[in-house]
């Protein structure tokens, strides 16, 4: 009040008149009093702003520049220069909590939280998706889904697959029960909700999700949304042999990225074009496409989604015969080049992972961009599963074993079933050859147990379907 009188040129008597006195104005500059709602009305007219710019000091410019520059930073991250994006997005949470504006600090912080996910910083992705959740807590639920997802896929990329799953299913579950139905909310956890439950070979459940994003779309306004549905949908699709279909699904997301010009997300459907391809036999079309999404997302420095999409090209380049080129190329994704000897037991990779997450830049593959138990942990049990293949076609079985045992060790953790099932078969099959029979039978019970009871989530049920909207 004081700097805006003064700059105005106004006495106290003069803002103050007719309704008020001098006095009354010189003890609100004080900050003795607080001025009632009619009063604060009668001083923002009299200085010409708001009144919320009189009780707040924030100019109603201020908020309005803050969510633009929000929408710009958002759009920075979708070309895929996440680094960018990371910078202006720490800019604009600085200004939003210095303006005391909560909502924008958590728009800032789901930012900040996707940028980390793109170069693979995990454990600083889920810190930011937390605090956006803490600064939501008092808003309905389906304002902070997007929160409770980016926590999920955080934990999906590190390989905690049934974490991922019961956060997602618990969101799900309450907002279903509490009979809220937001198209958009229930569209992501859905979609979310299809790749955790693919990868521990719940495959029924993740149809179920996929049935019901389907449902859902019509009634979602935003194509992001939708095209993200559409990448889901074709994993489940992939998994029943649908390869014709799961191809027209991305063909679909991949219009829409190019639409609003995603171009990470473009990678990825490029990704998920090439495992399609590789599950049809078409394995020259498969490599192109995983070649091509392999730059994209080189080029922006998409450390983990890179590398990811390196274990799975150089499987179809084992499948070519290319087997030098595909060993080398998965050698330098191992943040541990020789592999463990834990005891036998399990697991393995079927590619099912392709085009999970989103977006990317981050450091170059090696020790602290490579894979590891904490970082990729599905896809790292991948590269040593085909490590191990190429071990035995060299008649190597000593490193062959090894390998299976490291890719064991990092699928158990993550409860990944039907990778499991086939790297039992896989050792149990090398055990056997070798002349230990006890310790095959050993491997391939195992590997009938998670073939048995694949994808148990922490809840039990399956998450209920979303209520009828009235």
């Amino acid at each position: 009040m004081l700097r805006l009188r003064t700059e105005r040129g106004l006495t106290q008597r003069q803002l103050a008149e007719p309704a008020y006195t001098a006095a009354y104005v010189s003890t609100l500059e004080a900050g003795r009093v607080r001025p009632s709602d009619a009063a604060l009305r009668h001083l923002a007219e009299r200085l010409g702003t708001s009144p919320d710019e009189l009780a707040t000091g924030r100019s109603p410019r201020a908020a309005t520049e803050l969510r633009m520059g929000l929408t710009d930073a958002r759009r920075t991250l979708a070309t895929g220069a996440a680094r960018d994006a990371a910078d202006a997005f720490a800019a604009l949470l600085d200004r939003a909590r210095h303006l005391a504006l909560p909502a924008e600090q958590a728009t800032a912080l789901l930012g900040l939280g996707d940028c980390a996910l793109e170069s693979g910083e995990l454990a600083i992705a889920r810190e930011r998706f937390e605090e956006a959740e803490r600064l939501l807590a008092d808003e309905p639920l389906p304002r902070r889904v997007p929160a409770i997802r980016g926590r999920a896929t955080a934990h999906l990329l590190a390989g905690e697959l049934r974490y991922s799953c019961y956060l997602l299913e618990s969101a799900l579950d309450e907002l279903n029960a509490a009979g809220l139905h937001d198209p958009d909310a229930l569209l992501l956890l859905y979609t979310a909700a299809i790749a955790p439950y693919m990868d521990m070979g719940a495959h029924a459940r993740a149809a179920q999700a996929a049935e019901l994003a389907l449902a859902l779309a019509p009634r979602v306004a935003d194509p992001v949304l939708v095209a993200g549905m559409h990448r889901g949908v074709a994993r489940t699709l992939i998994a029943e042999g649908r390869t014709a279909e799961a191809d027209a699904s991305l063909a679909k997301a991949q219009e829409l990225y190019q639409q609003l010009r995603i171009h990470t997300d473009l990678a990825h459907c490029h990704w998920m074009r090439g495992y399609v391809h590789a599950q049809d036999g078409d394995l020259p079309r498969a490599e192109e496409e995983l070649r091509t999404a392999r730059s994209m997302l080189a080029s922006r420095r998409a450390a983990l989604f890179t590398v990811q999409v390196e274990v799975e090209l150089a499987d179809v380049l084992r499948r070519r015969g290319k087997t030098d080129e595909a060993r080398d190329l998965l050698r330098p994704l191992l943040a541990t080049p020789d592999p463990p000897h834990p005891e036998p037991a399990a697991a393995g990779q079927d590619g099912a992972a392709a085009g999970q997450g989103s977006a990317a830049a981050g450091p170059a593959p090696g020790p602290t961009g490579g894979l590891t138990a904490e970082r990729g942990a599905v896809h790292a049990g991948g590269a040593h599963r085909l490590l191990g293949l190429i071990a035995e076609e060299r008649g190597d079985l000593e490193a062959a074993e090894e390998h299976y045992c490291a890719a064991l060790s990092l699928l158990e953790r993550s409860g990944a079933a039907g990778d499991l099932a086939d790297l039992c078969r896989l050792l149990g099959d090398l055990l056997r050859r070798t002349g230990r029979v006890e310790a095959a039978l050993d491997a391939y019970r195992t590997g009938l147990g998670h073939r048995a009871a694949p994808g148990t989530t922490t809840l039990g049920p399956a998450p209920a379907s979303p209520p009828t909207p009235h």
